[in-house]
């Protein structure tokens, strides 16, 4: 049985508390529900009308009669209420509005470079909100939250990015105020490759409770899920491993003012560079990406090389967070198995044996919808939190009182 007879916060009518039962998705009638809390089916009647008065549950299909009446089933309404999902990265902006799964459900993309500056890219991302909002025919009331991710570091208490390498005007820029002035509603800020964590778990290891997520592209950065919750750190910095020193780059300077970071080895641009000075013609990521695919050998064992160093870094990762699985996304993963067979190379050898014995490498499931997906995720774990659900319902309560 499960203690939900008050809800954890002050005021707390304990709605929330059984609304949390009801986020799994599962249709429960109200008996199942009074016997899994110990609550009065009275209790969970008024509890039940709560949430459905504010559009986050809603009736299913009659459970299976076993004589008498068919018994009613409640579960969560996934398409009442939405949220958006935003993606910025360095030269484009993706938008979705997604239900209470996370499932996109429309979306728009555009090639804005996030160098343009944050007047520009957030002027696009509220113009293109509005026009998804209106084009979905989805009044403002329905959205819950807004979800964005950067590509660059984040504090995560404030929604503004810190010092962010490629990201000039930004630094300590208040993206969440502007959001929220616009669309009234709250929106948290993280940085892309802990909004893509959250979108690879949802997708594609939902099961999993530690798993570290790598992203390859211009940069390199990992999101760190354990114990089935993102860790962020104290400033919420943590997983940022580009920066870490390898030893075989010690005179490799890096853009960061460093020498022999991951990043300025193993990146997209770093490959990039390393096959130019060997005389082909590469310029971006995917120019290295193609190579690989058409065969090319220098390519290749370049790419293989970055995959070891990768896993230098990661092989303390392993030692210091113990994942069940490690996905390698973001636009070098394209380069399939080269990568990550030096990846696995480095980590297999040098991890302790236990580590190691039912670890996963693997590429990304999400693929390129990660992000956006992760970064409505990050709006739906915020939405749907007791404390949100709480505010809901007091809300629900003033405004029924001032209608007496």
């Amino acid at each position: 049985m499960i203690d939900i007879s008050r809800g954890d916060g002050l005021g707390s009518s304990g709605t929330s508390d059984l609304f949390q039962i009801l986020r799994d998705g599962r249709s429960r009638t109200r008996t199942e529900l009074a016997t899994l809390t110990g609550l009065a089916r009275s209790t969970i009647a008024l509890r039940i009308d709560s949430l459905v008065k504010l559009g986050l549950v809603g009736p299913t299909a009659d459970a299976p009669s076993t004589g008498g009446r068919p018994s009613s089933q409640v579960a969560l309404a996934t398409g009442m209420k939405i949220v958006l999902g935003v993606d910025i990265g360095a030269s484009h902006v993706r938008i979705a509005v997604s239900d209470l799964t996370g499932r996109p459900l429309h979306e728009t993309s555009a090639a804005i470079a996030v160098a343009d500056g944050p007047d520009a890219v957030l002027a696009w991302v509220i113009g293109a909100g509005d026009a998804l909002l209106r084009d979905s025919g989805r009044p403002a009331g329905d959205l819950l939250a807004i979800g964005v991710g950067l590509p660059g570091p984040v504090e995560y208490s404030s929604g503004r990015p810190i010092n962010p390498p490629i990201m000039p005007g930004w630094d300590r820029f208040d993206v969440r105020g502007t959001l929220e002035a616009h669309f009234h509603v709250p929106v948290l800020v993280d940085n892309d490759v802990n909004i893509m964590a959250l979108g690879e778990r949802e997708t594609a290891w939902p099961e999993v409770d530690h798993l570290i997520f790598v992203k390859v592209a211009t940069g390199i950065g990992s999101g760190v899920i354990s114990g089935g919750i993102l860790q962020r750190g104290a400033q919420g910095i943590a997983g940022d491993i580009g920066h870490v020193q390898v030893p075989r780059g010690a005179d490799v300077p890096c853009h960061c003012g460093n020498r022999g970071c991951l990043e300025a080895l193993a990146s997209g641009p770093a490959l990039a560079a390393q096959l130019r000075d060997r005389g082909l013609m590469v310029t971006t990521n995917q120019d290295v990406v193609d190579l690989v695919k058409r065969g090319n050998l220098e390519a290749i064992q370049a790419v293989r090389q970055a995959g070891r160093d990768l896993g230098e870094v990661l092989t303390a990762c392993v030692s210091l967070v113990n994942p069940s699985v490690i996905v390698i996304g973001g636009s070098m993963a394209q380069a399939g198995e080269h990568l990550i067979a030096g990846v696995r190379e480095v980590v297999y050898t040098r991890s302790m044996p236990l580590a190691t014995q039912h670890l996963q490498i693997t590429q990304s499931g999400a693929g390129l919808d990660a992000a956006v997906i992760g970064a409505s995720m990050l709006a739906i774990h915020h939405a749907l939190s007791p404390a949100r659900i709480d505010a809901m319902v007091l809300d629900l309560m003033e405004t029924a009182a001032l209608a007496k």
